[in-house]
């Protein structure tokens, strides 16, 4: 084993003792599933003890109609000094589904939970400007879930091109 690998190993350890965590392998990348409470404080321990300073990506997973809980929030926070990334999972419910924002941690979370609310309707609490960042304000619903209605629209070919032209909305004038 590398001193790499040995030194996330070493963190991973030290974090699951302390906040309880579960540790999930997938293809070499290592992540800790954390309770939804605990969040910020693991993401306060990687900044402060284990110099993991920069938030490198957040995203959210729906699982719905297989797994329960029905989202896990997901979050990939990388150390430059030691050369690491270390994933964190966050399960989630998926009645009213609520995370904690790391925005008083990660300064740059609140793009990506702008984005996690948008796209998947998980609410962030505490968050400072929660408003959709790539969907229309005025948009209903959540593109992301996978029990969001899918569009159709019939492609247009020759021979039925008049029946499409007849339903198609143009702009009026």
């Amino acid at each position: 084993m590398t001193d790499k690998n040995e030194g996330l190993k070493e963190i991973v350890e030290a974090l699951q003792a302390r906040f309880d965590a579960d540790v999930y392998e997938f293809r070499s990348e290592t992540s800790l599933i954390v309770n939804l409470e605990q969040i910020v404080d693991v993401c306060q321990a990687l900044r402060d003890d284990f110099d993991f300073e920069i938030l490198a990506e957040q995203s959210a997973v729906d699982y719905w109609p297989q797994q329960s809980p029905r989202f896990h929030v997901v979050y990939q926070i990388r150390s430059l000094k030691r050369n690491l990334i270390i994933g964190l999972r966050v399960p989630v419910e998926g009645d009213a589904p609520t995370v904690p924002t790391i925005e008083g941690v990660y300064r740059n979370a609140n793009w990506f939970e702008r984005e996690i609310w948008d796209m998947f309707g998980i609410t962030i609490d505490g968050h400072s400007d929660q408003r959709r960042i790539l969907m229309p304000h005025d948009w209903e619903g959540h593109p992301l879930r996978k029990d969001y209605p899918l569009g159709y629209e019939e492609v247009q070919f020759t021979f039925n091109f008049d029946e499409i032209n007849d339903r198609k909305p143009y702009a009026k004038e």
